[in-house]
């Protein structure tokens, strides 16, 4: 309390510490100030100060996670957070999976975009650790309520699916047509194919041009390659994504391809999805 109270004569926003601390006894409340960090920007009394310091107005730094980002731009974000302790610069993904308790091996996908307010001050780590648990908390309560008979053994492989949903929705109203489309993919075996998995694998590789030569370039992302999902999510799901990956829509489509306007046209054979390739890929 006294070195707080210096620090607030210091920053020229309380005239008398000694007195603070002795009208801060005096009143007992001492014990009940609430650490963190405070933000004022004009002098106080010292009662209107023990208020503050007892009611915990900590000053709060916003942190926005976007549906959709990898963990490197979730990580980049983090860094470019001001008053946040960046105990994770020096961490390796895996390092910080490890700090946080995750017994996950890959970063990607865990954490649930939302945006968040933290306490000035706080470490980035307890804040990985929070949108961790968000995420989990929401993937748990999906995957509770699962439609019967998906093709999908574990929560985890619904977060990829969710994911994979995520990165090709261009409008809300397809979320769960696209889920259906994938869903009924692995129920009969057949590739995925999807772009977004490919461009994951490819990394900084990756020039904002997909080719040809890219989708029959293994990786273990290459959904056009390999069979089944791949085998971590490729960026961060909503809510409504990993919703619509355990209640797809019923459906016999098997192919969609985007129209130009976010939306996508669904098509349930070969032959119509190539007419409408034909249309809309002009």
């Amino acid at each position: 309390l006294t070195s707080a109270a210096r620090q607030f004569e210091q920053q020229g926003l309380l005239e008398n510490p000694r007195l603070f601390v002795l009208f801060a006894r005096l009143m007992g409340r001492a014990g009940k100030i609430k650490a963190g960090v405070y933000q004022l920007d004009q002098a106080v009394s010292p009662w209107e100060l023990l208020d503050i310091l007892t009611r915990g107005d900590v000053s709060k730094s916003q942190i926005k996670v976007i549906e959709g980002w990898n963990f490197h731009q979730l990580r980049g974000a983090l860094n470019a957070t001001g008053n946040l302790k960046h105990d994770t610069l020096t961490l390796s993904d895996s390092e910080i999976l490890q700090r946080i308790g995750a017994p996950e091996a890959h970063p990607e996908g865990l954490f649930f975009p939302d945006t968040y307010f933290v306490g000035a001050g706080s470490s980035d780590i307890e804040f990985l650790k929070l949108a961790y648990r968000t995420m989990q908390q929401h993937l748990n309560e999906a995957w509770s309520s699962r439609a019967a008979g998906l093709p999908l053994a574990t929560p985890y492989q619904a977060l990829i699916l969710a994911s994979l949903v995520e990165k090709e929705t261009g409008t809300p109203a397809d979320r769960a047509m696209i889920a259906g489309v994938f869903i009924n993919r692995l129920r009969i075996q057949m590739m995925l194919q999807t772009d977004p998995a490919v461009i994951y694998g490819l990394g900084s590789a990756f020039d904002g041009n997909l080719r040809r030569h890219d989708l029959t370039t293994d990786t273990p992302y290459n959904t056009y390659t390999r069979g089944g999902l791949p085998p971590t999510p490729i960026a961060l799901p909503s809510r409504d994504a990993l919703n619509a990956a355990v209640h797809p829509a019923q459906t016999d489509a098997l192919y969609f391809v985007a129209r130009g306007d976010g939306s996508s046209k669904f098509s349930s054979n070969l032959e119509e999805h190539n007419r409408a390739v034909s249309r809309y890929q002009k």
